[in-house]
């Protein structure tokens, strides 16, 4: 008995969201359109006014929570924690924190995608998967041991760490979606590394800046480390890319970095 053929969401089918599906009905909403931008619009619009109104009376999304004990810090430690702006880096510290959870989250669901990916090619294997995964965990790990070693408690939700809970729910979202195939959870999973590295070398200058050398130098590893991860990400969503269009992997189509 024959099986179907499993289709995919690069093969040409009924799309219908694009304009020109209706050529009619497009000439009539491109003219209104043209019409409506030729009107005299005023210097505020009422929604922009309400907007620049909530913005002035909003309280911040929220705050860093003090310490929870100076008690048994080391000197450096202290010393950083008694500046002015001490509260960014913990702030930051916090914000990695949540990232890494998310990034062992997000190869989490990767993996099962991996699994039962039986028709794609030129991507990872579950044991490359796995591996970065465990760096996830290991990075997630140092972040928490440096906001206790600064008596900082990583179970509180900093400000920042709430902003990148938002800004990465919906790459979780793509990876946990069961109709997104692997190649396309990998292209969500390499806006999460890209992003991984640009926060670790923020959080480097942080620490360097507050005395904190021997906690920048680990820090500086786990950078290294998430360069490789991204180095490895981009590849294999080029290569399925490739694979997807032409059959094979051109080595000249190569992206930068790769």
């Amino acid at each position: 008995m024959a099986t179907k053929k499993m289709k995919k969401s690069t093969d040409v089918g009924m799309n219908r969201t694009g304009i020109a599906a209706s050529p009619i009905d497009s000439k009539a909403m491109l003219r209104i359109s043209h019409d409506e931008a030729q009107a005299v619009l005023p210097a505020q619009s009422p929604l922009e006014e309400l907007r620049s109104q909530c913005v002035q009376e909003a309280t911040p999304i929220g705050t860093v929570p003090v310490p929870t004990t100076l008690k048994g810090l080391t000197s450096s430690a202290v010393q950083a924690l008694s500046g002015d702006k001490a509260s960014v880096l913990i702030d930051k510290l916090g914000e990695r924190l949540a990232f890494e959870r998310t990034g062992t989250r997000l190869y989490d669901a990767l993996l099962v995608k991996v699994t039962d990916a039986t028709d794609e090619n030129q991507g990872p294997t579950r044991v490359e998967l796995e591996e970065i995964q465990s760096d996830e965990r290991r990075h997630f790990e140092l972040v928490h041991r440096a906001m206790t070693g600064l008596g900082a408690d990583p179970s509180a939700q900093t400000p920042s760490a709430d902003l990148e809970g938002v800004a990465s729910a919906g790459l979780l979202q793509i990876v946990c979606d069961p109709r997104t195939s692997l190649r396309e959870s990998l292209q969500a999973v390499l806006h999460a590394e890209a992003a991984d590295r640009d926060g670790w070398e923020l959080l480097i200058s942080l620490a360097k800046g507050f005395g904190q050398d021997a906690m920048a130098a680990e820090f500086e590893a786990a950078l290294t480390s998430e360069e490789r991860h991204l180095a490895r990400v981009r590849t294999w969503v080029s290569n399925m890319a490739q694979q997807a269009a032409f059959g094979e992997v051109r080595p000249e189509l190569q992206p930068v970095g790769a």
